[in-house]
């Protein structure tokens, strides 16, 4: 049986320095999908022109920069990871073959051996945030599952999460004690009534 080998990891990418190229309805998908999770996200979106959503968005959110140009390859300096959507195949690659020579992450648009990461379904509860990934194989049933878990997840979660934080702060004793103390305090979320 074929395993999902993908590593997941949850980004500050207030921190980090996005590249989209592209300005289109994908680009405007892999913007809006970024500022969902992170709605401080550094992204700057790079195209010949940009669908009105992008703008609009661009508008709210004022760590996004809109530059209105073809793809250069010095846009890739002090970059993190990069996102190329354009409707030519051809720059696509081009994107992804620079990126690569500089060690930089990256996503090519429905090119799942051109990418180095997917962004899969993602359910947040205020400090719960769980992500799903079919591996590229079934988009619709990571939605399905983000639906579920939206469903099943209780929206006092978050509430729990900070009450169990601040009493893990009181917890005295070495790293064991306070792991077997909060293990105790948190069985009953597995249990199956």
């Amino acid at each position: 049986m074929e395993q999902n080998e993908l590593y997941p990891i949850f980004l500050k990418l207030h921190n980090l320095n996005v590249l989209i190229v592209g300005g289109g309805n994908v680009g405007l998908e892999k913007l809006s999908f970024l500022l969902k999770s992170s709605p401080n996200a550094n992204v700057e979106v790079v195209a010949k022109e940009f669908h009105l959503e992008i703008k609009i968005l661009a508008e709210k959110h004022p760590s996004i920069k809109l530059t209105e140009s073809k793809f250069k390859k010095k846009m890739l300096k002090k970059r993190h990871m990069v996102i190329a959507c354009t409707d030519d195949l051809k720059v696509n690659k081009k994107v992804y073959d620079l990126a690569r020579k500089r060690y930089l992450i990256c996503n090519i648009a429905d090119t799942p051996d051109l990418c180095d990461y997917y962004l899969g379904g993602i359910v947040t509860k205020g400090n719960v945030k769980i992500a799903i990934s079919t591996n590229g194989k079934s988009p619709t049933t990571a939605k399905r599952l983000r639906e579920f878990f939206e469903e099943v997840i209780p929206e006092d979660i978050n509430q729990m999460v900070e009450n169990l934080n601040e009493y893990r702060k009181t917890l005295k004793g070495n790293f064991e004690d306070k792991v077997k103390k909060m293990n105790e305090i948190t069985a009953s979320l597995k249990s199956k009534e």
